[in-house]
């Protein structure tokens, strides 16, 4: 959006000529930041990439730098760019090393090693949503994946809890914490090898249980796929299941299901 199409924009909402609740929805989908090379602002160069600086308005999530196949400088420029229009800016699978090369243009950056993940903020102490998020994971191997959704969460403002190595090898050291699970609004349960901690945690739970595989474990366990095929053939009610190590995706369909129970809750409470 250029100055001038958003000074177009105001003068008709200033003059009654348009809705306020229509120049929103036109807001929603007309900012994006094309990035070259050559320009921080500018349709000139080569664009590698268009920042959508309106994604939070849509989605209630703003965009996410996603690390692999970009240069640290890329990195660092859509950094530098999505800084001016968010207070939290994150990156997914950063590692040490261009996380060092990064930091160097965006000196206020923290770094995540389990998770993969830097970002301009640090989460803040309270929780901006109610509910909270349990993050399960089967073994300690499969912790990167699981860290990758609990910062991922926690950046965007939810509660999380974690639990860690509770998989069914010792299904004892889940049922002795059984208390997250009941505690818990979503549950993210992310596991590798035969995949079978969601089924069992679904049926202990009365919340949605999002299932995580993941690319640990033998040969026959193909990078992950017989994990994600046991989670899909899950008889337990209530699991959804998303791609092979995302724990990003699973953080941003927990945090949906919580943003859109609160909304409906409060427009039962203006209805009464």
């Amino acid at each position: 959006m250029t100055p001038e199409s958003l000074q177009t924009l105001l003068t008709a909402v200033a003059a009654g000529k348009i809705h306020p609740d229509a120049a929103l929805e036109n807001l929603k989908h007309l900012a994006f930041e094309p990035l070259s090379a050559n320009s921080r602002e500018t349709n000139s160069g080569e664009i590698y990439a268009r920042i959508d600086n309106h994604r939070h308005l849509r989605t209630g999530f703003p965009e996410v730098i996603w690390g692999p196949g970009k240069t640290p400088e890329q990195i660092a420029q859509i950094f530098q760019a999505m800084r001016r229009h968010h207070s939290v800016v994150m990156a997914t699978r950063i590692t040490p090393e261009v996380e060092a090369q990064v930091r160097e243009k965006v000196p206020e950056l923290h770094y995540y090693p389990q998770a993969r993940i830097c970002a301009t903020a640090l989460p803040d102490s309270e929780p901006q949503h109610p509910g909270s998020i349990g993050i399960l994971c089967a073994g300690t191997a499969d912790l990167p994946v699981a860290e990758e959704a609990a910062v991922t969460a926690e950046l965007c403002g939810f509660r999380v809890q974690r639990l860690a190595d509770v998989g069914v090898a010792g299904i004892h050291r889940l049922f002795a914490n059984q208390h997250i699970i009941h505690q818990s609004s979503v549950l993210i349960v992310v596991a590798g090898m035969e995949g079978a901690l969601p089924s069992v945690v679904a049926g202990l739970a009365a919340a949605p249980v999002i299932a995580v595989p993941t690319s640990i474990g033998y040969g026959a366990s193909f990078q992950g796929l017989a994990p994600l095929l046991t989670m899909l053939n899950s008889c337990a009610a209530g699991v959804g299941v998303v791609n092979i190590d995302n724990g990003f995706g699973a953080a941003i369909l927990a945090g949906q299901i919580l943003r859109t129970a609160g909304r409906l809750y409060n427009q039962g409470d203006n209805r009464r």
